[in-house]
């Protein structure tokens, strides 16, 4: 190996905490991403960013370098978006920015709590700590995201599923058994005559009907990002609903408590991380509340009390951070909080489940063997037309 080659093997340095100081001092000639990351980093998902600070985080406990441990995370990745990422990193580490500084130069991949987190393990001494907590918060929050998207959207698609397949048996099949039935000579049972007639006015107005339903739904949509009033309605209205209102509510509360708990115990303070956390709660309406606990703990208001004023936090939270506060382990307690609205979610999702599942057989029946009846009747009454 040549003098002028950078020297990444692994070794683990001696002792630790003057690699720390060292971390981000690294040799070695790195080229600058230039528009490539640009193009492509939008194509990132949590799952890639997930896998980026667990790999970050284990490297940097083996004694890896900084600069050596990007050098390691690139080369070992698969995706093309990440990698440019990482190289664009490793250009502002070497140009002598911070971990932290060169993250926010990416607000589209690093969020303010990230990189607030770790610019507080670096000042700290303890971003390896940081950085694994931050890799499991996200894997959290990723494992969380897809059990809500997973027992929401299965119902959703066979719901949709069935009602295309009874549109498509009122458009299609039916005209050609009411051609049949004409021949008949006699007077069709009320029941069939009534499918008989939605069919052929849905006939007549379905691409009406369906432009007001695409219309509709991409007003509601764009109100609801828009206008802000519109989108709490729509939050407090939910809140309320059965099983449903209890699971979002119970989300929220886990991703605040989790992700406050992440915060405190890297070394954030209390009112300097309830800004970021709020974003991380996924609700509008607990990010409102979160925002209004901040002003009233820089009043000088303790977390407990503000809570209780809030209205949205449950007394079981307020009195698991009101013990944090005494006994000085409000990190630990948040953690357990957040623990058990995890918990409450998966007994909620399997409820829902449970209750979805054959509320959706059932209501599929009833539209496809309704519609096969009252096709079928005139039949079964063919013997008093002969």
């Amino acid at each position: 190996m040549s003098e002028n080659t950078p020297d990444y093997t692994w070794r683990r340095p001696a002792p630790l905490r003057a690699q720390r100081h060292n971390r981000g001092t690294g040799t070695g000639s790195l080229k600058k991403s230039g528009n490539s990351f640009w193009q492509k980093q939008g194509a990132l998902g949590t799952r890639e960013l997930s896998q980026f600070s667990r790999q970050l985080a284990t490297l940097l406990n083996s004694g890896v370098a900084l600069l050596q441990a990007l050098e390691v995370v690139a080369q070992s990745g698969s995706h093309a978006a990440l990698i440019s990422l990482v190289d664009a990193l490793k250009t502002d580490i070497a140009s002598g920015r911070s971990l932290a500084d060169a993250l926010r130069r990416h607000p589209r991949c690093f969020d303010a709590l990230y990189c607030n987190l770790i610019a507080s393990g670096e000042q700290s001494g303890t971003l390896e700590t940081v950085l694994e907590q931050v890799a499991s918060l996200q894997e959290q929050r990723q494992a969380l995201r897809a059990r809500l998207k997973k027992a929401m959207t299965y119902p959703l698609i066979v719901l949709l599923t069935g009602l295309g397949v009874s549109s498509l048996l009122l458009l299609k099949v039916v005209p050609q058994f009411q051609a049949m039935f004409s021949g008949f000579g006699a007077g069709l049972p009320a029941f069939t005559q009534a499918v008989i007639g939605l069919s052929d006015w849905l006939g007549q107005y379905f691409w009406g009907l369906l432009l007001c339903a695409v219309a509709s739904g991409w007003s509601l949509r764009r109100a609801y990002r828009h206008r802000p009033g519109f989108r709490l309605w729509c939050l407090r209205s939910a809140l309320k609903l059965p099983i449903a209102g209890d699971l979002l509510g119970n989300a929220a509360l886990a991703r605040f408590a989790r992700t406050l708990s992440t915060s405190f115990a890297a070394g954030v303070p209390l009112v300097e991380a309830l800004g970021p956390v709020a974003g991380a709660c996924g609700n509008p309406l607990y990010e409102q509340a979160v925002l209004r606990l901040r002003k009233d703990l820089a009043g000088g208001q303790s977390l407990s009390q503000a809570l209780a004023y809030s209205g949205l936090f449950p007394r079981l939270m307020q009195q698991m951070c009101a013990i944090g506060e005494t006994a000085g382990t409000l990190e630990v307690m948040l953690a357990r909080v957040a623990s058990y609205y995890e918990s409450a979610i998966e007994g909620s999702l399997d409820t829902l489940a449970s209750l979805l599942e054959p509320l959706i057989v059932l209501i599929l029946g009833l539209l496809v063997g309704s519609l096969v009846i009252a096709m079928y009747l005139p039949i079964f009454q063919l013997g008093s037309v002969i």
